[in-house]
Formats: C-alpha cells, sequence, structure tokens
C-alpha cells in the first residue's frame, strides 16, 4: 500500500511539473508576441535636449527609428547608431511609457572652442570631437593648430590640454576670449578688446578662471593689460600705464609693464 501511495505521489509531481513547464512556455511565447506586437507599437516621441543647427535632422532620425520599436522592446543601441553620424550628439536617455510613447533625451557636445589652421575654424567640444557641419564658431575662442586633424578627434595631448582649459572657463566669460594659447610663458587667455590672463600651468583651471574673473569685475583693473592667475589666492593685475596703489581690500595689482 505504501509503495503504490509513493508511485501515485511521484506521478503526480511530475503532472505539476509538466503543466508548469507548458504554462512558463505559453507565458514566454505570450510575451515575445506581445512586446513585438501592434499592441504596444510606439506612436507617440518626445524628444528633448537636442538644439542648434542640425536639430531637425537628429529628430527625424529618431522619430522614424523610434516608431519602428514597441515600448516593449526598445532598442537603444540602434537609436544611438541612428545618430552616429551627428557628432554633436554625445548621448541618448531613453525611457518607454507603454503602451504607445517613448521618451529621448539627447545628451549634446557643445563646442568650448574653434581649431583655426590655416584660415579655416572647426568647432571643438571639450572632448575633442570635432563638430563639423553647420555649427558656428562665432563667439567661441580660437586654439591654433598646425593642421586641422584629419580624423573626428582631437589626439594631439598639448591640444586637448588648452581645450580643457578653454571648457573651464564659465559661458559667461568664454564669449569674451579671443584666443587660448600654450607657448613658453604656459597657457594664456587673450580677452577681445581685454588683457591677457595668464595661467602659468593648467592645474586648478577652475579657481584661476574664477580669480580671473573677479579682478576682471573690479574697477582697480581697469587699463590692465594683463592678470595673472598662476596664483588663484592671489591674482594680480598688472601693466598699467601709470603706478595706482589698490584700495585696502581690493584685488592686488602689478605695475609691471
Amino acid at each position: 500500500m505504501a509503495v503504490a501511495t509513493r508511485r501515485l505521489l511521484r506521478a503526480r509531481a511530475r503532472v505539476w511539473v509538466a503543466v508548469a513547464l507548458v504554462l512558463a512556455l505559453a507565458a514566454t511565447g505570450g510575451w515575445f508576441w506581445l512586446r513585438d506586437s501592434g499592441l504596444v507599437r510606439v506612436e507617440r516621441v518626445t524628444i528633448t535636449g537636442v538644439s542648434g543647427p542640425g536639430a531637425q535632422e537628429v529628430r527625424r532620425a529618431l522619430d522614424q527609428t523610434a516608431r519602428e520599436m514597441t515600448t516593449l522592446h526598445v532598442d537603444a543601441g540602434r537609436l544611438r547608431r541612428a545618430v552616429a553620424v551627428y557628432p554633436q550628439v554625445k548621448d541618448l536617455r531613453v525611457e518607454a511609457h507603454p503602451p504607445h510613447e517613448l521618451r529621448i533625451d539627447v545628451v549634446e557636445r557643445t563646442p568650448v572652442a574653434a581649431l583655426a589652421a590655416n584660415g579655416e575654424r572647426v568647432p571643438v567640444a571639450a572632448d575633442g570631437t570635432l563638430l563639423r557641419g553647420r555649427i558656428s564658431t562665432d563667439g567661441l575662442p580660437a586654439v591654433a593648430v598646425s593642421a586641422l586633424p584629419g580624423g573626428g578627434r582631437v589626439t594631439d595631448r598639448a591640444t586637448r590640454r588648452t581645450l580643457a582649459l578653454a571648457a573651464a572657463a564659465p559661458k559667461a566669460l568664454r564669449r569674451h576670449i579671443d584666443r587660448v594659447e600654450h607657448g613658453e610663458r604656459g597657457f594664456v587667455a587673450v580677452m577681445r578688446g581685454g588683457p591677457q590672463i595668464l595661467f602659468g600651468d593648467d592645474q586648478r583651471p577652475r579657481a584661476k578662471w574664477v580669480a580671473a574673473a573677479r579682478v576682471l569685475s573690479d574697477e582697480s583693473s581697469a587699463g590692465a593689460t594683463y592678470v595673472d592667475v598662476r596664483l588663484p589666492e592671489r591674482p594680480a593685475a598688472g601693466g598699467f600705464a601709470t603706478t595706482t596703489e589698490p584700495p585696502s581690500g581690493e584685488v592686488s595689482t602689478s605695475t609691471t609693464g
């Protein structure tokens, strides 16, 4: 009797395992059917974060590609490949909202300078990516190079360090920079219609730019031909036509020309 009972229990267990397996396969098959079905087809695409020249083409490429997907089967890699030809697109953040909406936030590379060589200017991002195309170089500080890179990125180490220094400038101040250079005096930024900013090395760039902005905003620095921020805690403006002693508490200035 006990043997027959055990056999019956084992038979029932095998039946339940088989039933569970069938149900799992059915559920899996149903899932694969649903995720690619028209019930969850992408019908609304919201695209944010893209601006400037080429924005319309980027939106069109993303919209067309997204509408070939469903909200349960989003291929972010395919979306990235669809806009890989646009260097201003750094990355995408994709968020599906079933049943029919897909939201795409475009992370852009913004130009921080313009590489200048042989009368040609090409906008470039902080990471060295060349932003060739219809992006304007107006208002961008120039970084002179002997020749423009043949590829899509800057590989020269000195140029990349110069770009990093330009990128560290506050946006409100960057548009007033004519050019950023690296030579015997170290790194130098030349302001449009204003003084040169002497950085020395490229260490602590943000602190040095903050010090430069503080000096430039101080009335006592008017007429200076340079601002020395090699020690950002002790910035100095100099090159004045006449020697003046700064009032107590104001930015110190040098009178050496």
